[in-house]
């Protein structure tokens, strides 16, 4: 009789499942990360020139949704070489040509927004990932093929409608969410005190949009980086902040936020900084000459909202 043949180890099965594994999980790391810190991801559209804040939070969470969908894809091996591993490239290619815009924008400072605010990344270095990402799918379109089953259809509606609606869920859209009206004096005569660097522009008349922030302050950062979206695609708005902190921190502040060109003063009196901004930071009033008409937070910071509020008399 002949000697029973042995039967060989699945190394290149199991190499694959680890590779794949492996990729779903980053999928899966990168979409949860990015619904945790979203209107980051959602002022990102708007830096690359949509000038629609719905239109951003919308793309902001269906590219979120399509990066669940292919971690789910992946985890439940659905249609991998016909549908998972082609997605998989085209998300990774359109992801890489956003970074290298965003690189050419703003150079390679500062967290692409990859995984959110849990992994810091410059637009580089993620660049870089999704390179090899590409490569490990292109290498598990030829090592893992996977294999069909009977419920793949049933499943993968499952899969996309949760992915889908995750994002939407997680995170619901503010559409329509408007400012306080409030009818406030506020006195800005500290700012233009002798001896101290006064505002370039007259901000206790005139209508303007002025931000007291913090450079400690991790939420003024976000709205800093907002408002200098809005003062460059909309250089007709009057924004205008009104930072406080040790002069330190002010340089990291400003390339940090890219705000550099939007008007600013630092002010170096505490109190009368707080008198000012109230009780809490960012404050983001809507000053007509001298009066708070509007208080917003950075949620509430849509142009087109403000140039209907500048317009009114």
């Amino acid at each position: 009789m002949p000697a029973p043949q042995r039967r060989s180890f699945p190394i290149r099965r199991i190499a694959g499942l680890l590779l794949l594994l492996g990729l779903a999980a980053v999928f899966l790391l990168s979409g949860i990360s990015k619904i945790d810190s979203l209107q980051t991801f959602e002022w990102s559209f708007i830096d690359l020139g949509i000038r629609s804040f719905t239109l951003a939070a919308v793309l902001a969470r269906l590219l979120i949704g399509l990066e669940l969908l292919i971690a789910g894809f992946l985890l439940c091996q659905l249609f991998l070489r016909s549908f998972t591993y082609p997605l998989t490239l085209g998300l990774l290619g359109v992801f890489t040509i956003y970074l290298t815009l965003l690189l050419v924008r703003q150079g390679n400072g500062g967290n692409c927004g990859c995984f959110g605010e849990w992994i810091y990344m410059s637009p580089l270095s993620s660049i870089w990932k999704n390179v090899g990402m590409m490569a490990v799918t292109v290498l598990l379109y030829f090592l893992y093929p996977g294999k069909r089953y009977r419920q793949e259809y049933i499943v993968a509606a499952a899969v996309s409608a949760a992915a889908l609606v995750a994002p939407f869920v997680a995170y619901p859209m503010s559409v329509g969410d408007r400012p306080a009206v409030v009818s406030e004096a506020i006195n800005m005569d500290p700012l233009y005190r002798p001896g101290i660097p006064n505002p370039s522009v007259e901000l206790r008349k005139g209508k303007h949009v002025v931000a007291f922030m913090s450079l400690t302050c991790p939420h003024c950062r976000k709205a800093a980086y907002l408002l200098q979206l809005i003062h460059r695609q909309h250089p007709d708005i009057p924004v205008f902040l009104v930072l406080a902190g040790p002069v330190a921190y002010e340089a990291e502040f400003l390339r940090e936020t890219h705000a550099r060109e939007v008007p600013h003063v630092l002010f170096r009196s505490p109190d009368e900084f707080l008198r000012m901004a109230g009780a809490s930071i960012p404050a983001i009033y809507w000053i007509s000459n001298g009066v708070i008409e509007r208080q917003a937070n950075y949620f509430q910071l849509d142009p087109a909202g403000i140039r209907e509020w500048l317009n009114a008399r």
